[in-house]
């Protein structure tokens, strides 16, 4: 079977790396893909958000099946336009993916329809938005971007003046472009995050194992949010009976409230969850795999990707057992220098050989890399992952510590503490 995945992350890399252990695939491409990508797929030079052009691509070549990856293209409907055109493809139409692309019409489906999340209001008017702020008494407090922004249009306000220029910065400035135009206020709530991904088909859930990210970019949870700075799998605190719980109150509601809206949704669903005092609620969704507990959830599955894949756009995932490994996984992400500011790009990597370490104690999970003349080069902020299993989480850690100490590139920076919290909880 020819398959195409799209996107070109380290997301993205851990899905191709895993469909290649099934031997139905024969040929397996990336759209646009990266330098590492480039040794486990062939490239196909498209941008993920040209989403006619890939479903074009896709109808010319022939392909059996295609995994669409980030969350714009998904927004944009290329799963509508591949169906339009005969083809399968893994995750959420159009209509469904706006449990990601708009967060007030993700608030609103949890308000009406019962699951437990953040009070929060939304805003399309900056002084509404900025008299709310003013009259409010509880800080900090959240300001979200509506739309969809990288990950980064999420702001924690410590006081009124912080709220108040962010909600300037986003309503007004453009900060985040048309994604800021609707703000979404709400309260701040404590407690150990989760993140969850689900296979699901609109029907049947399947949980995988949970995980947790990172986002600070300075060791002890400094600096500014990026889009993960590493990750740990299984997260400590989402104990049996908090899944449980997370099952009936959350995951089940959510599939039930978009089946009520008409949105029935296939794909990866993911569920960022906060375990408050008052119980699990929800944070956010994401309508794809999180990037990067990609990273180290599908290390851990033992059932075949590809297969699980299939049942859920034939909306028989229950037909199916989906296993994972007892293992830890940890990822510790390689960035450039200064991300997520400011950093500069092609600087030649050393330590890997066709993209892997030699030894194979770790994989090497590309994101911002490129091939250059024969040799990789950076090419993004966060460049590469570097993932490694083992029987405890302090296993794993050391197997993925020791790993990316064998890598190297002009500016390299790397957080020491992935992981160190949950260690530090000795669950």
């Amino acid at each position: 079977m020819k398959v195409l995945v799209v996107g070109g992350g380290g997301r993205e890399h851990a899905i191709i790396r895993k469909l290649k252990e099934n031997p139905e695939i024969t040929e397996l491409f990336a759209a646009p893909g990266n330098g590492g990508i480039g040794y486990d797929a062939v490239r196909v030079p498209i941008g993920a958000t040209e989403v006619e052009k890939i479903a074009d691509w896709a109808t010319e070549n022939k392909m059996d099946y295609v995994v669409v990856a980030p969350d714009d293209p998904l927004a944009m409907g290329l799963v509508d336009l591949l169906a339009q055109k005969g083809i399968p493809a893994f995750g959420p139409t159009a209509a469904a993916a706006q449990i990601e692309a708009s967060k007030a019409f993700a608030k609103d489906l949890m308000k009406k329809h019962h699951i437990p999340t953040a009070d929060y209001e939304a805003f399309t008017d900056v002084e509404k938005a900025k008299a709310y702020l003013k009259a409010n008494s509880k800080w900090p407090i959240v300001i979200k971007a509506d739309g969809l922004a990288l990950g980064k249009g999420v702001l924690i306000c410590e006081d009124l003046a912080q709220a108040l220029s962010a909600a300037e910065e986003m309503m007004v400035g453009g900060k985040f472009g048309a994604s800021g135009n609707t703000v979404v206020i709400e309260e701040f709530l404590t407690g150990p995050e989760v993140s969850v991904l689900s296979f699901t088909d609109g029907e049947t859930v399947v949980p995988m194992v949970s995980s947790m990210d990172h986002k600070r970019a300075l060791d002890g949870d400094k600096g500014l949010n990026t889009g993960g700075m590493g990750t740990i799998a299984p997260n400590p605190y989402y104990t049996p009976e908090v899944a449980q719980r997370c099952m009936e109150e959350i995951f089940l509601p959510t599939i039930a409230a978009m089946n009520a809206e008409g949105r029935t949704f296939k794909g990866c669903l993911y569920f960022g969850l906060m375990l408050t005092p008052e119980g699990p609620k929800v944070i956010e969704y994401n309508c794809r795999f999180g990037d990067p507990e990609t990273q180290v959830v599908l290390p851990l599955l033992e059932s075949d990707l590809f297969t699980v894949m299939r049942a859920v756009t034939e909306g028989r995932l229950k037909e199916i057992e989906v296993t994972f490994s007892a293992e830890a996984a940890a990822c510790v992400v390689l960035a450039s220098g200064g991300y997520p500011g400011h950093y500069e790009k092609g600087k030649a990597i050393s330590g890997l050989t066709e993209g892997q370490l030699p030894g194979g104690e770790a994989v090497i999970y590309h994101a911002g890399t490129e091939q250059k003349a024969g040799a990789l080069i950076t090419s993004g902020g966060r460049v590469m992952g570097v993932t490694a299993k083992g029987e405890s989480l302090k296993a794993a850690l050391d197997k993925a510590y020791a790993a990316a100490e064998k890598i190297s590139f002009e500016g390299l920076h790397k957080r020491r503490d992935i992981g160190a919290r949950a260690l530090a909880a000795g669950k």
